[in-house]
């Protein structure tokens, strides 16, 4: 059986909790190495994993023993580390977002075709069969005609010294958590979803966006409405409003793999909960990731996708900028 050799660059917490266990668990992939600035950081991870430590990026990505990469560093230090991966002719799994702005992310999808290598923004609720489960329903007519989505991903506040607080790091509430809001207005809106309107909440003293608001529309009159955030309660959830009713998903982008989501249809007088099959979204990413290179598929896609997104985020950030200054 092939097997897909991958190295890390980072130790992120969040990696640490969720990608790179689904590296190590999948029978294609085998986890070589772990890259940290940090050789202490570096040992520590690597020996929880089973890898091999290595002290910088660059050391990691001179390796020929490897592949690819998963790189879980901040958004603003993707420019810099996904091309040098990509020069090196890995191909690479980055944690979204994969750039801060779209000229970033369209240089970067311009390098990895170049390459012929694979660029995938590390989506992971994508992979998620709920979200195969409610797009099933509306093909079948369940709601009706789909008329409109609401989006909505937002926690309280992080602690004073968390990166996404940084604006040199690629800090902000859109980059974080509002960016799945769009990633699912492109899923079930379509790829023509367009941003007709945004607001953003800025905190005066980090200089990032901490909550946000964006209306988004098709050609064809169909609405979302995406609110996002790190100033409020929990919430992880979307609705698809369809013309005979709408359906309802909660813990929609961040769902935990032991967690069976509840799907709830309502059509006039009729309401159903449907408990759906837990599913570890992680782990169905990596594999995508790693099926996708040692099947030699296409990589295309995966660049179309990146700069869609991306585009959606400059937009909102400029619509957001055009409110606050009153035009």
């Amino acid at each position: 059986m092939p097997v897909l050799n991958v190295g890390v660059l980072g130790c992120a917490a969040i990696a640490q909790r969720n990608t790179i266990p689904a590296l190590v668990a999948d029978p294609s992939v085998r986890l070589v190495a772990v890259a940290s600035r940090s050789r202490e950081k570096a040992e520590a991870v690597a020996q929880r994993f089973g890898a091999e430590p290595v002290t910088g990026y660059a050391e990691l990505l001179d390796r020929v023993d490897i592949d690819a990469v998963y790189i879980p560093l901040p958004p603003a230090l993707h420019p810099e580390w996904v091309a040098k991966a990509l020069a090196a002719g890995k191909h690479v799994l980055a944690e979204k977002p994969l750039a801060t702005s779209h000229a970033e992310a369209a240089e970067l999808v311009a390098a990895a075709e170049a390459g012929n290598r694979l660029l995938l923004e590390n989506f992971a609720f994508l992979h998620h069969g709920q979200h195969a489960t409610v797009q099933r329903l509306i093909d079948e007519g369940a709601v009706g005609e789909p008329r409109s989505l609401t989006a909505e991903f937002g926690f309280p506040p992080l602690p004073s010294g968390d990166i996404r607080y940084q604006p040199s790091l690629g800090g902000g509430a859109l980059l974080d958590a509002g960016v799945y809001t769009l990633r699912a207005a492109s899923l079930f809106l379509g790829p023509d979803v367009r941003v007709e309107g945004a607001a953003l909440r800025m905190d005066p003293t980090t200089g990032v966006d901490i909550g946000g608001a964006a209306l988004v529309s098709t050609p064809d009159g169909r609405t979302g409405q995406l609110s996002f955030g790190f100033d409020r309660s929990y919430r992880c959830a979307y609705t698809i409003w369809g013309s005979e009713g709408t359906i309802t998903l909660e813990r929609a982008f961040s769902t935990p793999a032991t967690h069976r989501p509840v799907l709830r249809l309502q059509r006039q007088d009729h309401v159903e909960e449907r408990t759906l099959p837990a599913e570890h979204q992680f782990a169905a990413q990596v594999a995508h990731f790693a099926r996708s290179i040692l099947e030699h598929q296409d990589p295309t896609p995966a660049g179309q996708d990146i700069l869609r997104q991306a585009a959606l985020v400059d937009a909102v950030r400029s619509r957001g900028a055009r409110a606050r200054s009153g035009e």
